[in-house]
């Protein structure tokens, strides 16, 4: 039994939830999962997991060898690493992680930029707005937006950003621009459901935040839908900041409201900060992480 790769699949099996979730994700017929707990188990002479038609359950055993795989696997992937080099140039594989369009609009140009000057590393970007979780998914970077978490990862920070609400300069003529957020209740609202809520919105008067009422004649669930359903004329959406960036240079948004904005969401490079960080990633937080401040702060 090659006792690494039983750890792998128990692993595999206790994040997917089951062991045809683990199989698919393995390439593994269910079978072969199968035989290969047995096996570990026998082995051990322990049972890891309560097995049954509706779900897994850890045992006692079970819990404890988990966080021992972890580790384990962790330091074998590091000696492999080094063993490979990437701990004496920047060289490899490094994978990063970014919500959807502030990648495209800011992490991608960087990484163009850092592909030039780093011939001998390779960048797997996967652009997405589901929360990765680093360790386990084998990611090295991530870029967060918002407050983190207490945890073992180590945050780098890069910048805010405002929420804004904006609309298009042709519905604002016709609708007149709202003065204070009370006036929203007589306007047509778009609303991007992973920022704020379609029946109310809140706002900040000096320490107060208050709610208004919002009439969503659309609810979206991409920031870049709730910006271009704005310029079309549809009516006033929030949006971050860097979302409507590029819709505002072109004057086709602008934004009210400015001086009843809730405070700037933060921006981090995210990353484990347990082990010895690999030349690859240090180089490309060297280099990326002033770009992309420069960056952010003229989106806002």
């Amino acid at each position: 039994m090659d006792r690494l790769d039983a750890m792998t699949v128990f692993l595999c099996v206790v994040e997917a939830g089951s062991l045809s979730a683990a199989g698919r994700k393995l390439g593994m017929p269910l079978a072969t999962v199968s035989r290969k707990l047995s096996e570990l188990e026998a082995h051990l002479n322990a049972r890891l997991l309560n097995r049954s038609t509706r779900k897994l359950d850890l045992t006692d055993a079970g819990r404890g060898y988990v966080e021992a795989c972890k580790r384990i696997l962790g330091d074998v992937e590091a000696a492999e690493r080094a063993a490979a080099g990437e701990y004496e140039k920047p060289q490899g594989d490094l994978v990063i992680t970014a919500p959807l369009a502030l990648g495209r609009l800011h992490v991608l140009p960087v990484i163009d930029e850092f592909l030039h000057d780093y011939p001998d590393v390779d960048v797997r970007l996967v652009l997405g707005d589901r929360i990765s979780r680093l360790i386990d998914e084998h990611v090295d970077l991530a870029v967060r937006i918002g407050p983190l978490p207490d945890s073992r990862l180590v945050a780098v920070g890069i910048g805010a950003l405002r929420r804004v609400v904006c609309a298009s300069p042709t519905y604002l003529a016709a609708h007149g621009s709202p003065r204070k957020p009370a006036d929203l209740t007589t306007h047509r609202c778009i609303t991007f459901d992973a920022l704020a809520s379609a029946d109310e919105w809140s706002f900040t008067t000096g320490s107060t935040q208050t709610r208004v009422t919002v009439h969503s004649r659309l609810v979206v669930n991409t920031a870049e839908a709730a910006v271009d359903a704005a310029v079309a004329g549809l009516g006033l959406t929030r949006v971050l900041s860097y979302q409507a960036e590029p819709a505002r240079r072109a004057q086709q948004l602008a934004v009210v409201l400015e001086k009843f904005e809730p405070g700037p969401t933060p921006v981090n490079l995210v990353f484990d900060g347990q082990q010895r960080i690999a030349l690859k990633l240090r180089a490309f937080l060297d280099f990326a992480a002033p770009r992309l401040r420069a960056g952010l702060s003229g989106s806002n």
